[in-house]
């Protein structure tokens, strides 16, 4: 069997990382406009920096839940049974990496990675990073921000998370909002092609009307109980 995996924010919350859309997350507190833009980043570097090291270092300070090494444990289970899982994140922390998953899809990038604009040289980068910071590539600086998709920007990696998600007997999303496209419209997308569909999330999304079936409940309890139902029935 081969799964296809789309998490959030939800899948971290228990990590005490925030969500961003649920009521007190972190839109409501901050105004992306300012933050999380190119526009906000080329007209307020200070704030924007400011902002991104705050949750970089929240990142760092976090530790992967149940539901995370579920996953790992998924993915090393239908590995050995011939199949596969396609674990595509819409999280920009390295949470999956840290509980054992071996193959995540940032589609909205790594907080725990930096670019410069100016020559497009990506590496690692756990530190603060400022206005000051000088590009280890090109040396310039000014240029070096998160690499992280803003508003406004494409995801990363659209057409290998397609050809996965149409080769895959069942899509899974775990803690969406279903808000944020073009990942909201993968449920959609995957039964229309005849997959089945599982949402597992606290509350129901804006897109539960396009899953099969459906677990609601904390990710630390609901993501392990399924991972294990789900080898059980493909052992």
């Amino acid at each position: 069997m081969n799964v296809f995996v789309l998490t959030g924010a939800g899948i971290s919350a228990e990590s005490g990382l925030g969500t961003f859309r649920d009521r007190g997350g972190m839109w409501s507190r901050f105004d992306p406009a300012r933050l999380a833009t190119p526009e906000a980043f080329a007209r307020t570097p200070e704030a924007v920096h400011a902002f991104y090291n705050l949750r970089r270092r929240g990142v760092r300070e976090a530790s992967p839940n149940a539901a995370h090494a579920a996953l790992a444990d998924l993915e090393r289970g239908l590995a050995a049974r011939g199949g596969g899982l396609f674990l595509c994140t819409q999280n920009v922390d390295d949470l999956h990496e840290r509980g054992g998953a071996r193959a995540v899809t940032h589609m909205h990038g790594e907080l725990l990675r930096a670019r410069c604009t100016a020559c497009g040289a990506g590496r690692p980068w756990a530190e603060d990073l400022a206005v000051a910071t000088p590009c280890p590539d090109c040396g310039r600086r000014g240029g070096m921000r998160p690499d992280v998709v803003w508003f406004g920007e494409r995801p990363l990696h659209l057409a290998a998370i397609e050809a996965a998600l149409l080769s895959a007997d069942l899509f899974v999303a775990i803690g969406t909002s279903g808000a944020v496209y073009p990942a909201a419209g993968f449920a959609a997308q995957a039964r229309a092609a005849g997959i089945r569909t599982h949402e597992i999330n606290l509350a129901p999304s804006d897109t539960a009307d396009a899953f099969d079936a459906a677990t609601y409940g904390p990710a630390t309890r609901a993501v392990p109980d399924f991972a294990a139902d789900l080898l059980a029935r493909t052992g």
